[in-house]
């Protein structure tokens, strides 16, 4: 590879966070929700959404050159399959996350050089505890906070749940689920399944509302409570997705332990977690991880850990790691009581 070709990709590289910013600007125009019926001329579009006619135009051919849109004769514009996950009503949508990339990350990755230097997270360079407490004083956050945790659970679930057999499980506890997606697709697969998610009180009502509407109340509950205080013995296997590398060693080994206190000895325990290569590669996926992992840097304070050190960790929390399952872009990590 040629300096210039090399310099040039460095170039790219660089410039990547205009990307995440055009597709924000979508989001928050509205513009997959206006384009959802068909093709609209850029007159209509600018009056829809009160932007300025010309440099909507210009934002529509970004839009096109990432493949959000497609232009469609001289004036008008089309959604492209891609561009429909940004639309509210998709099945699959992902417009929460990127008004959370967006609003959220993009501005907290601005002080990544602070958090390298220090080790310390946003929060704690404020002098506050975690993220989770900086978040909980605006209301509004939250609420973005957990349209894009829906989202992400909602893309991974069909993957957990071709990975892994949840058959011979009586009881399920969904620790830090939630609004209750994960649990409540579970449900919907195994139809003698019980099921509780377990998290803050503020999740009740969300919670209580998708289990209902998922055809599972009449099996699946909610309970309110703290994972660092106790976890409530009611389940026979407890899981938890994304909770564990949101913190460091000695508070994920306290969510563990209070885990392990709550399973019966022949109960089982399930990660739904990222697992770090021991040897990171330039793969689209290795980058992911890699990415994720300074975002748990600055964020909460946790990490993305490998294999390895999920073995480790469980160990010093009363489990045994018996195998992993590939869960697509997540892995599902299968431990029991020691």
């Amino acid at each position: 590879m040629s300096s210039q070709v090399s310099a040039l990709r460095l170039f790219d590289l660089i410039q990547s966070h205009r990307v995440t910013a055009v597709i924000y600007v979508a989001a928050r125009l509205g513009l997959a929700e206006l384009l959802r019926d068909g093709p609209q001329t850029l007159g209509k579009l600018a009056k829809a959404t009160g932007a300025d006619e010309r440099a909507l135009g210009r934002l529509l051919t970004a839009l096109s050159t990432i493949g959000i849109c497609s232009r469609s004769g001289e004036d008008r514009y089309a959604l492209t399959e891609v561009g429909s996950c940004l639309d509210s009503a998709a099945e699959q949508s992902f417009k929460g996350w990127a008004i959370f990339e967006g609003e959220m990350i993009s501005k907290a990755w601005s002080g990544m050089l602070e958090s390298v230097m220090t080790g310390k997270t946003a929060a704690e360079l404020q002098g506050l505890a975690n993220t989770f407490e900086l978040m909980g004083r605006t209301p509004e956050i939250v609420d973005k906070f957990n349209a894009a945790m829906t989202e992400l659970t909602r893309l991974v679930t069909p993957d957990v749940l071709r990975a892994y057999d949840f058959s011979g499980i009586r009881h399920l506890m969904d620790v830090g689920g939630g609004s209750g997606e994960l649990l409540g697709a579970i449900a919907q697969q195994n139809r003698k399944l019980r099921g509780t998610v377990f998290d803050l009180p503020r999740c009740a009502e969300a919670a209580s509302k998708h289990l209902r509407q998922t055809g599972v109340g009449d099996r699946a509950e909610f309970a309110a409570g703290d994972f660092f205080e106790a976890v409530p013995a009611i389940a026979d296997a407890i899981i938890l997705k994304s909770i564990i590398h949101d913190w460091d060693d000695a508070r994920s080994v306290a969510i563990l332990q209070n885990c392990r206190k709550a399973l019966p000895d022949s109960g089982k325990l399930l990660l739904v977690e990222r697992l770090m290569p021991e040897t990171p590669t330039t793969a689209d996926e290795d980058r992911e991880q890699a990415l994720s992992d300074l975002n748990m840097l600055r964020g909460p304070g946790g990490l993305e850990r490998t294999k390895a050190q999920y073995r480790e960790l469980l160990d010093r929390s009363g489990f045994d790691l018996v195998t992993t399952y590939s869960a697509g872009r997540f892995n599902l990590i299968e431990a029991r009581p020691r």
